[in-house]
């Protein structure tokens, strides 16, 4: 036992390295902007290790080149990279590339974001969180999972210790599982065991046999509709009303970011199981997207893609992954055309077309690029290639067509920027600890302070996403649409009176909307 323990440890550090390097499309790493070192301790998605030094690399496009074939014994060796020949030049001023910049104003924006209805100061947490699940939702689960175990006992036979389930215990029921992001244990039944994760207050709201024939049951749709193709129908009706409740609870700033949010398992419990338990733990079968407010964190749009299937969207369909993001961009931007909504995306999504597309639309981008990643259709090939010998830091070119432009910038590697949100000629200043400020382009200055917001709302939030794990990814992608639920009401919650009047940290807004949803007296957070 103890051999396969000290296994899953040494499994750890290699599962959080493949954590990191996924998030290359949304993080810079410290080394992007030149903070390697004792300053970048404190950054949990930088590491010294080879595997993370090889992983973080990839976002500065390629500064290493592949090693080429040995060169032979006495051989010379070979030519620096020369510059771009003229031919190339005139090509790339054929396709509308040019060194000559121009000035710009950034897209008008007078919305004015936020929650767009004010919650009085005595809003309880079940109060925001029914912002976004309200009971009528709650009462259709009620009738579902109540039509699931009609049939399923009409087909398998009769279960006598099953009674149709209440609004009340639906409710208890979700209290239940979202306590797991509080308690971060992955079994919702600890709550009844003896042991750490225990809560006899919790455990007198239900038996434990009454919560296991109620998860049984559980559904959100009972039955397939003989029109239904999606894989997602047992839960898409509630994602659609989670999307309706988020656009009409809030408005969302002109910045947001395509990402995907941190929902891998947690480190502590992979360094700490079995074997087995590793062994019983299925791979994902889905991705989950979003479209974030990058001023206040508030998730505006869900989007989830399954990796198997044979629909228009299936991975059979597509021809390579760009083409995927693309997908994935365009579905969670269908409702942000012609608000000027400025959004930040990595290398995975970023294209000259997709851009294009979305500026015709009216929605403006900044994107980091890879040579390696990206879809770099279009865009010259001059500012693709890094020089032979590397400018001083804070150094940039940038070539414009039309409103875009293409901005490769040197910081201990080159990075490049697709944007026609920011003026090529606006300049910003990247600011460090030891070094001071290094100049650099607006757009990539945006890019950064933008995208640090959302790397520190993953750092704080994920931490409270429901651990519980079900096998069914319908009820995967349920739960994972629940803790987004709950901390988009957490962060309406800060941005109301209610915040003043009882200044609840995320864990006891979690505490408290647990109490609320078993009907527990009210009583205050221990922590």
């Amino acid at each position: 036992m103890a051999e396969g323990g000290g296994g899953a440890r040494r499994r750890a550090p290699a599962l959080l390295e493949a954590a990191r390097a996924r998030y290359e499309s949304l993080h810079i790493s410290d080394d992007v902007f030149g903070e390697s070192g004792p300053d970048s301790g404190g950054n949990p998605f930088y590491s010294t290790s080879a595997a993370s030094r090889s992983s973080s690399a990839a976002s500065s496009d390629d500064e290493h080149e592949r090693p080429g074939p040995p060169r032979a014994p006495g051989a010379p060796p070979p030519p620096p990279c020369a510059p771009a020949a003229p031919e190339l030049e005139e090509d790339e001023t054929g396709a509308g590339w040019s060194a000559a910049l121009r000035d710009r104003p950034p897209p008008r924006f007078e919305d004015t974001g936020g929650p767009t209805r004010r919650m009085p100061p005595s809003a309880s947490a079940m109060d925001f969180f029914q912002l976004f699940v309200p009971d009528n939702v709650l009462k259709n689960m009620v009738v579902q999972t109540n039509m699931y175990a009609k049939k399923f006992q009409e087909r398998f036979g009769s279960d006598g210790a099953w009674a149709e389930v209440t609004l009340a215990e639906m409710k208890a029921f979700l209290g239940y599982v979202i306590s797991t992001s509080i308690s971060h244990c992955e079994s919702v039944l600890s709550i009844w065991s003896g042991g750490f994760y225990s809560n006899r207050s919790l455990a007198q709201v239900m038996s434990q046999a009454r919560f296991e024939k109620i998860l049984k049951y559980f559904h959100v749709v009972a039955f397939r509709s003989s029109q239904t193709t999606h894989g997602l129908y047992k839960v898409q009706p509630f994602l659609d009303s989670l999307q309706s409740g988020f656009d009409a609870a809030f408005r969302p700033s002109q910045t947001q970011v395509l990402h995907e949010p941190l929902i891998d398992e947690d480190p502590v419990f992979i360094a700490t199981c079995t074997e087995r338990e590793l062994r019983k733990r299925k791979k994902r079968k889905f991705s989950l997207w979003v479209r974030q407010c990058s001023s206040t964190g508030f998730i505006i749009q869900i989007y989830v893609h399954l990796k198997e299937g044979g629909g228009p969207d299936g991975l059979d369909a597509l021809k390579n992954k760009p083409q995927l993001h693309g997908m994935v961009a365009r579905s969670l931007c269908r409702n942000a055309a012609g608000k000027n909504y400025i959004i930040f995306t990595g290398p995975s999504i970023t294209s000259l077309t997709l851009f294009e597309e979305f500026e015709k639309q009216g929605i403006y981008c900044c994107g980091l690029l890879s040579s390696r990643k990206s879809d770099c259709t279009g865009l010259p090939l001059s500012m693709l290639t890094n020089p032979a010998t590397p400018p001083a830091r804070g150094q940039h070119r940038i070539k414009m067509k039309g409103n875009m432009s293409l901005i490769c910038w040197y910081n201990k590697g080159h990075f490049r920027f697709l944007t026609n949100a920011y003026s090529p000629v606006q300049q910003g200043v990247i600011i460090k600890r030891k070094r001071g400020e290094i100049p650099c382009p607006l757009a990539v200055e945006a890019f950064a302070a933008h995208l640090s917001y959302i790397c520190k709302y993953d750092d704080k939030y994920s931490k409270y996403f429901i651990s519980h794990k079900p096998n069914k990814t319908w009820q995967q992608v349920f739960w994972f649409a629940v803790s987004i639920a709950v901390n988009n009401a957490y962060i309406l919650y800060k941005m109301s009176d209610a915040y003043h009047v009882k200044r609840y940290s995320r864990a006891q807004f979690g505490e408290r909307l647990v109490r609320e949803l078993l009907g527990l007296e009210d009583a205050s957070p221990t922590h």
